[in-house]
């Protein structure tokens, strides 16, 4: 057992955690300032997104020079403090990789626009024009063709993301060493591992479809993920600088599927330590369409996290466990309620999570219960991606209204408001004006919810405590108790020893179930349990973990 596997990871999103210079966006000195308070919650590791200079056409993700921090989180000093102050609190520091593209103000793309001869021009993945038109039908993830026309070459690059966001070519063994190169240089500093986008990405299908500019829009997904040589450039990076470093690496492995992840995941392969999949929390998509006003059923959400709990564990990979990320809308908003049950909806998901096989992740705020944001107007809105799916929706003729709902239900802004630190204006965020501004004020904060009894943060503290000293949440095994319960999410983890149950009510409704004898609460979020002759009465969003030596 490996000791990641015990451990919880938080994710910080800079540039909302906490600003300490007063210009409204989080920064290093302010996630310092934060350290002890991390410590008390009892996380082992960090996950920062990215700090790297980049012009922000992605918050951060495109990356303009991968060996300087940006300004506007302060300097590589302040960075480098902010390591050594996390390794003196036995905290380690993983940081966030973009490896699947640049942005168009990379050093690297601004050299191959000079020529098709100039050494950097294959960095990136190019194409001729086929009859005037772009090579094939793919559209970007962020809306609109992924190509991009470049009059000068006469020639179109592949962004799969923004237009700003040129794809890297991984099959020129120049780009890779330069890559190698640049892992090693953080690796230098005393950083412990990476979190690494888009990784399965990386690898497209020399022969992807031409002539396909007549036919509908198609995300061309199946030419690019997990492609051809993927698994080998990531044994190749496991070789060259994680395994020697030991480093704890994660990797966002979208629309991948267990057999996939397993080979990603099965330390016997090295690869990485562990992976992010994306199934469970595209269960509200209707038809598979993200911008949808969605539902979900229960039984879809325990059916999924089923399969990845029981064919990752048989198979040697090892899941990353998370409900929220800065990319996904608020889960407590999502699939509990935030209102009148919002306190028992967050321990609820925080108790399911790490009841499950694999590392558990929090993203800043979960432990408070912080929730969606509810924007009204689409000018409050920073995202891109949201921004663009917004026009998009309203040119296929739906209501600015409509669209507005969705973008409460789907998008990723609602995970980036600023951390609520204080009941103050702006939550002790920033003395300044925030750069993503909250509708309305919350009275849930750090210092409302440490003066509560039985609060949400001492209730992840105590989870983060099981999964340390109870290695049956590590490494038992896992087993679905009433597939087709639409109400409760109940399941099992064993091993020869011992026997947890954690059973989770996901309604407003009283149910009922029964329990086999025996069985004793180490934790509910209720602070009880109502059990009477082998029957439990759970409350609305009420959970419970029960034990049996």
């Amino acid at each position: 057992m490996k000791e990641w596997q015990k451990e919880t990871v938080y994710q910080i999103y800079p540039r909302s955690f906490q600003d300490s210079n007063g210009d409204g966006i989080g920064d290093i000195n302010g996630i310092i300032s934060r350290l002890d308070y991390l410590q008390k919650l009892g996380i082992g590791l960090i996950w920062l997104t990215p700090m790297y200079l980049s012009p922000g056409n992605d918050n951060g993700y495109d990356i303009a020079d991968y060996y300087r921090i940006d300004p506007v989180f302060g300097t590589m000093d302040d960075f480098e403090k902010l390591l050594s102050e996390a390794h003196k609190r036995d905290i380690k520091i993983i940081m966030d990789m973009v490896l699947n593209h640049t942005s168009n103000e990379n050093s690297w793309f601004k050299e191959a626009l000079k020529s098709k001869d100039n050494p950097y021009h294959n960095y990136y993945i190019w194409r001729d024009p086929v009859d005037g038109h772009e090579p094939n039908n793919w559209v970007s993830k962020f809306s609109g063709s992924a190509w991009k026309y470049v009059p000068e070459l006469d020639q179109y690059y592949l962004h799969l993301y923004d237009v700003t966001m040129p794809d890297l070519n991984w099959r020129n063994e120049n780009l890779r060493a330069e890559i190698f190169k640049m892992l090693t240089y953080w690796a230098n500093k005393g950083i412990d591992g990476f979190r690494l986008d888009v990784i399965n990405n990386i690898s497209k299908d020399k022969n992807m479809p031409n002539d396909t500019f007549n036919t509908p829009l198609d995300d061309g997904r199946n030419f690019y993920t997990n492609g051809p040589h993927v698994h080998e450039y990531i044994h190749e990076m496991y070789e060259k600088v994680f395994g020697p470093n030991k480093f704890v690496t994660v990797g966002e492995l979208s629309s991948t599927p267990i057999s996939e992840a397993v080979k990603y995941t099965n330390p016997k392969r090295q690869e990485l330590s562990m992976a992010f999949t994306f199934h469970h929390v595209k269960v509200d998509y209707t038809n598979g369409k993200k911008w949808t006003l969605g539902h979900y059923k229960l039984t879809d959400l325990t059916s999924i996290l089923s399969a990845w709990q029981t064919q990752m564990q048989r198979h040697g990979g090892w899941n990353a466990l998370f409900w929220n990320n800065h990319d996904q809308p608020r889960a407590i908003s999502r699939f509990t309620n935030d209102d009148e049950y919002r306190d028992q909806s967050a321990k609820l998901l925080a108790m399911v999570e790490f009841g499950l096989q694999g590392t558990p992740y929090i993203y800043q705020g979960d432990e408070i219960a912080m929730k969606n944001a509810y924007f009204t107007d689409i000018k409050q809105y920073k995202d891109h991606e949201s921004i663009n799916a917004y026009h998009e929706m309203l040119k296929n003729g739906m209501s600015e209204d409509l669209a507005l709902q969705i973008l409460q239900q789907k998008s990723r802004e609602n995970s980036r408001l600023p951390m609520q630190w204080d009941s103050t204006k702006y939550y002790g965020f920033t003395t300044g004006q925030p750069w993503l501004k909250p509708q309305h004020h919350d009275d849930y904060s750090v210092e409302k919810v440490l003066k509560t009894k039985n609060n949400i943060f001492d209730f992840y503290r105590a989870l983060i405590f099981l999964r340390k000293h109870k290695t049956v949440l590590v490494d038992g095994e896992y087993k679905l108790l009433n597939p087709k319960d639409n109400s409760v999410y109940s399941y099992e983890r064993f091993n020869n020893k011992r026997k947890i149950l954690v059973m989770a009510n996901f309604t407003e409704h009283a149910q009922e179930r029964d329990v086999a004898a025996g069985f004793d609460l180490i934790l509910g979020n209720y602070g009880d349990m109502q059990l009477n002759q082998g029957k439990i009465t759970l409350r609305p969003y009420e959970s419970v973990m029960l034990e049996k030596k």
